[in-house]
């Protein structure tokens, strides 16, 4: 039996009218005769999506208990028994209430697809698992209920329902989203035009890129490599010389010119698997491509034309952007250039050759020749006097030798010769010694003797003969030579590598790793230096682990050095290195400053994990204590209540103190609970617009008789942003502690004064010293503060404010600052009805 189809209504947020759509879809099904039912819809209140259920059946929902409440969820087995056409079934990423059959409901979903059941659904691009962590970074909202990408992507249908930031923000405004006392905490927080304008982007550049998917998978299924230009997708193409640079930029103006186009970097690999060009050119223009929002790709051939192409075609790249040769135009006219040969293959693909510095002129270059850099320097001049020496020995040993030896022998002795020194200095000691050696056969060997005139045609073209053979000879046993002498240093390169990696692996410390990378290099000493960043005018250096006798301990100290880090270079004495050394170093620095940054990390952690560990321990034992307080310390209070006697004036007196001790004994230990709570992230808060007035009246109340407060406040008060009951408290705690610094005779004062998108509130104590004399601010390091304000201060903060004070000469004032409602809801961009 074949499965059913799945069709997604895809929104950026709540409220953009994804269920509605959906609903909508099965009302258009039932319309023209299909076997609709409504599996699980949830209106959330909103009456116009409610009504589009009338006249389509509806599975009751099946009634779930877990951990003594009641919930409902989708009676699958219901459906399944039903067996509709269609299915809707609302929010595709809810979880399921333990204990049910499926933990999620897209579970739920995969089984009516399973039956033949075609499901149509809803789902918020914030429940995508690979966009979670990016949604928390703009909400700041954490995602619990999180959907498999791999379930949406196997939807036969997904189709985005879409509505401006403002325009959903209105519909919030006027109640069609949430309850009204959750809107002004709504647009205020997760509703704000930058959160939903981010989601809205996110939601078209996923779904973008399924249509992508779709459209490649079409074209390979029908065979169709020719571009289609449905959107720009530029590559540039890197061959490791210094024209990078320009190419990369270049392309990437172009690519900003065009809205929604990409760019792309391709470096062939010959078929060998060598690299040309210079690896750290190679490395910093991938770096440069990566900056400029670009990808970076590697691919392997030996028609650097041909895989070119193949690259474009698989990408369905419609611009290909070259560097002019740097050949001469005697090169490029007996082979023909890149360039060249790539727009005449090229076909519907635009080519852009760009010019650039290092382009070749009207006349190729002349290069003098010089140290092959695969073979290295000492097997280069090693083949040059071998050159030197060996073919004036061998014709004097063929002078010496007489008539037994003519020509043919001599050129035969010759190439031999040729081919040795081939083997070891490379092609360029090669073709020098097949010259000389045609030179000396010609003097010594051929009619007229001791002269270079030949007579004989025979003659002549044994010579041409010799001379083209033992270049084509020398020329391929020197390339023999260099890619055996590469893949043999690649081989080496590898195995050091891949033994510091192991090691790394295997858990050693950065010595054994360092006396490791010494000994593969044959270096004296090595040792990782990290710079003090603290002192940026004179950079102080540490060593961070050496190996070796005498380590360098400053990177000038050292022969050679490599970076290992934004503040770690890797310092190392001994002999000067190869360029090709000198690679090796640099990626066995990399991977000692990632073994050293992970080594710290790890470090941290453990210490955090320990830290959190202690924290707990003294979390639970400070929630244990106060719970334990609480009840003899209310026990303490009621029997000093009742052993208070009027006939005594000073007995009298003296319970009364005791029992102010007592109740504010029973303050603390409520405040160490609640602080408590607080940091473990067990206080709920309900932030909404707080008429300050009203607080005021009931921290009045609070304070009880014979606890004044003197209050001033302008004639018009914004209502601030807060949890009423907890904004309550603060100002009771702040005000008792103001009153305690306060003379007898003068209460406490407390002052508010609007500010441009907050109010400032201060409480002071009766002298007013410390408001005048020593200024809220957060200096607070000269006295230490009660515990009072300290859950204070983290309230305000929880809430959004911020809790300055001053406690010094014995006076107190504080300062607290909480947003305005209403300039809260126009920073956010609230529109105007």
């Amino acid at each position: 039996m074949a499965g059913g189809r799945l069709r997604i209504y895809l929104g950026a947020a709540p409220g953009v009218g994804k269920t509605y759509a959906m609903l909508e879809e099965g009302q258009r099904l039932a319309a023209a005769g299909a076997d609709v039912v409504v599996g699980f819809v949830e209106p959330h209140g909103r009456r116009p999506t409610a009504a589009l259920t009338e006249g389509l059946e509806v599975v009751p929902r099946c009634t779930v208990e877990y951990r003594g409440t009641t919930f409902t969820e989708m009676d699958l087995a219901a459906v399944l028994a039903r067996r509709p056409q269609v299915a809707l079934v609302d929010e595709l990423a809810h979880t399921d209430v333990p204990g049910f059959r499926h933990a999620k409901r897209w579970q739920d979903v995969e089984e009516l697809l399973d039956a033949g059941i075609d499901v149509v659904t809803t789902l918020n691009v914030q429940h995508l698992a690979s966009l979670g962590d990016v949604v928390r970074q703009i909400t700041g909202v954490p995602q619990r209920e999180t959907l498999p990408d791999e379930v949406a992507r196997r939807a036969d249908q997904i189709e985005l329902v879409d509505l401006p930031p403002e325009l959903l923000r209105r519909r919030m405004l006027h109640g069609e989203i949430y309850p009204s006392e959750r809107i002004e905490a709504a647009l205020t927080h997760y509703f704000r035009i930058g959160n939903l304008t981010a989601l809205r982007e996110l939601a078209l550049l996923w779904l973008a890129d399924r249509v992508e998917e779709g459209l490649q998978r079409y074209r390979a299924e029908h065979g169709i490599t020719t571009p289609w230009e449905t959107r720009e997708r530029i590559v540039v193409a890197l061959t490791g010389g210094p024209e990078g640079e320009t190419l990369i930029r270049r392309a990437a103006r172009v690519t900003a010119r065009i809205p929604g186009s990409e760019l792309l970097a391709l470096h062939v690999v010959p078929g060998d698997g060598l690299v040309h060009g210079h690896q750290a050119t190679l490395d910093a223009q991938r770096a440069l491509v990566e900056s400029l929002g670009g990808s970076y790709h590697q691919t392997t051939g030996d028609d650097v034309p041909e895989a070119l192409l193949q690259f474009a075609e698989a990408e369905n790249v419609t611009q290909i952007v070259l560097g002019a040769s740097r050949r001469g135009r005697l090169s490029t006219f007996l082979r023909g250039g890149v360039g060249h040969r790539t727009i005449q293959r090229s076909g519907p693909i635009d080519v852009l050759v760009v010019t650039h510095e290092h382009a070749a002129g009207s006349l190729p270059a002349l290069r003098l020749p010089h140290p092959s850099r695969a073979t290295g320097p000492r097997r280069f001049w090693t083949a040059m006097l071998l050159a030197a020496v060996a073919l004036p020995a061998l014709t004097v040993l063929l002078v010496l030798l007489g008539e037994h030896v003519d020509l043919g022998l001599a050129l035969v002795l010759y190439l031999l010769a040729v081919v040795a020194i081939a083997l070891i200095g490379g092609v360029v000691p090669a073709l020098l010694a097949a010259l000389a050696a045609g030179l000396l056969a010609d003097y010594r060997f051929t009619p007229p003797l001791h002269s270079l005139r030949v007579e004989r045609l025979a003659d002549i073209l044994t010579l041409v003969v010799y001379v083209v053979t033992a270049v084509i000879v020398g020329t391929a046993a020197g390339a023999a030579a260099r890619r055996t002498y590469q893949a043999v240093r690649a081989s080496s390169e590898a195995r050091a590598l891949s033994r510091l990696a192991t090691a790394m692996m295997h858990g050693q410390d950065l010595p054994a790793l360092l006396e490791q990378v010494r000994e593969d290099l044959g270096l004296d000493a090595v040792s990782l230096l990290e710079r003090d960043t603290r002192h940026a005018a004179e950079p102080r250096w540490y060593v961070v682990a050496s190996t070796g006798s005498d380590p360098p301990e400053r990177p000038y100290d050292a022969d050679v050095e490599s970076p290992a880090g934004d503040s770690l270079t890797l310092a190392a004495r001994g002999h000067t290195l190869s360029g090709d050394d000198q690679r090796v170093l640099g990626v066995c620095a990399a991977q000692l400053g990632m073994a050293y940054s992970h080594g710290r990390l790890a470090a941290h952690d453990a210490e955090t994990g320990l830290r959190a560990a202690a924290e707990h321990t003294r979390a639970s034992l400070l929630l244990t204590a106060s719970r334990d307080l609480r009840d003899p310390l209310c026990s303490a209070e009621e029997a000093l209540h009742h052993l208070r006697t009027p006939a005594d004036a000073q007995q009298a007196r003296a319970l009364d103190t005791a029992r102010s001790s007592v109740r504010r004994a029973g303050r603390l230990v409520t405040d160490l609970d609640e602080l408590s709570r607080l940091h473990a992230g067990a206080l709920d808060l309900y932030l909404r617009p707080v008429d300050l007035d009203e607080v005021l009246t009931a921290v009045l109340d609070a304070l009880g008789p014979g606890h004044a407060l003197q209050c001033s406040l302008p004639e018009h008060v914004p209502d601030v942003i807060a949890d009423a009951a907890v904004l309550t408290r603060v100002l009771t705690a702040l005000a008792a502690e103001a009153q305690r610094h306060s003379p007898a005779d003068r209460p406490a004062r407390l002052t508010a004064q609007v500010r441009p998108g907050v109010l400032e509130i201060r409480v002071t104590d009766g002298n007013g010293e410390a408001a005048e004399g020593a200024a809220p601010g957060p200096d607070r390091g000269r006295s230490p503060e009660s515990l009072a304000l300290r859950l204070s201060r983290d309230l305000a903060e929880v809430m959004g404010g911020t809790l300055e004070t001053a406690v010094r000469g014995g006076g107190f004032a504080v300062r607290l600052t909480l947003p305005t409602a209403a300039v809260r809801t126009a920073a956010a961009g609230a529109p105007e009805d």
